[in-house]
């Protein structure tokens, strides 16, 4: 299980919303299984079929999550037209076994889904997905907004 706070699973909905056509990706970054932090990671590929982050602002998270004793938990990419579920290529890709891959898949706009994967040697498990209502830090309705 990861634990990320509502305030930041709709920060990743508003991210891929505003990137479309193209695939959003980022970072997650905490400590144990709880997300402290969101990086939002410009997409180099500017692609809706397949994501490649910007080396140098991958770097910078790496940086200032070590300096903060944090640790890069999930990596995260949105699917535009399809469901959020690892494709051939984000399997293929997933060299990292200790990371855990969040697809958010925009295939129905206005009901935007979410879901976690560990990825290793091609095995794909889907990992739950906690949430904190942390709604006063972010200024969200939570009746408005439905995530699942």
């Amino acid at each position: 299980m990861i634990v990320i706070p509502q305030h930041i699973i709709f920060g990743i909905i508003e991210q891929a919303k505003n990137e479309l056509p193209n695939e959003a990706c980022g970072l997650l970054v905490g400590k144990g299984m709880e997300v402290i932090k969101q990086y939002s990671l410009t997409n180099v590929d500017h692609s809706p079929e397949h994501f490649s982050f910007d080396p140098k602002e991958q770097f910078g998270v790496l940086r200032e999550a070590r300096k903060e004793g944090w640790e890069i938990l999930a990596n995260y990419h949105s699917h535009p037209e399809s469901p959020a579920r690892p494709s051939e290529e984000d399997i293929r890709l997933a060299f990292d076994p200790n990371i855990i891959y969040i697809i958010l898949s925009l295939q129905d706009k206005d009901n935007p889904v979410i879901k976690a994967f560990s990825i290793q040697n091609g095995k794909v498990v889907e990992i739950v997905i906690a949430g904190s209502l942390d709604f006063c830090h972010c200024g969200l309705d939570p009746q408005s907004q439905d995530v699942r």
